[in-house]
């Protein structure tokens, strides 16, 4: 039985690793399909303490595991397909088989945002992609007119890293101003 099962090793699923670890309760952390959560796919990130100049998503996560791992923590790939709370110890089903916790963190982070389009299913990793640091430097993006939609960081972000690729990145997001914190924002906008 574990003391502590975490589901997700994003940023959030990794601290609370971190913590638990070093208070010796030896957390199996969980990594769900994509390890290390969303971040991975981040090419610079200036809003985590400690980094003044920035650093890159998936040296970051990697940076956070090996903290982890220093401390005790065990990070297992595997989806968790159920948890029953109803009783004590609590019962996740991890690949079909179950794992039993006194405790459990759920830090299952964020996904993709998919726009609902008719076919949008259809065109992915045909022109839909949901992650500019991962396929903007593919052949068939390259020099070509892009689109990127929303106005949150994410959006601008990954807006500004296509310009390095496309011959024209058009950001289309429904108001009349952007979401994305007033750097980003303005960075965006600074931008032809």
């Amino acid at each position: 039985m574990e003391q502590v099962l975490i589901i997700g090793t994003g940023s959030a699923g990794l601290t609370a690793a971190i913590y638990t670890a070093r208070a010796n309760l030896k957390p199996l952390v969980l990594t769900g399909t994509m390890p290390g959560g969303l971040l991975t796919t981040t090419s610079i990130v200036e809003n985590f303490p400690g980094f003044p100049d920035g650093i890159d998503g998936f040296e970051l996560m990697s940076r956070l595991q090996k903290q982890a791992e220093k401390f005790g923590a065990q990070i297992k790939f595997g989806n968790v397909e159920s948890v029953d709370l109803s009783k004590q110890p609590f019962t996740a089903i991890v690949d079909g088989d179950p794992v039993q916790a006194r405790s459990i963190i759920v830090a299952t982070g964020s996904g993709h945002r998919h726009l609902g389009f008719k076919n949008e299913e259809l065109l992915e990793k045909k022109g839909v992609t949901y992650c500019a640091t991962c396929d903007g430097a593919l052949p068939m993006f390259r020099n070509q007119p892009l689109v990127v939609i929303g106005g949150g960081d994410s959006a601008c972000e990954e807006a500004l890293y296509l310009t390095r690729f496309g011959s024209v990145v058009y950001l289309i997001h429904r108001r009349d101003q952007f979401r994305a914190s007033r750097i980003m924002a303005e960075r965006t906008l600074s931008n032809p």
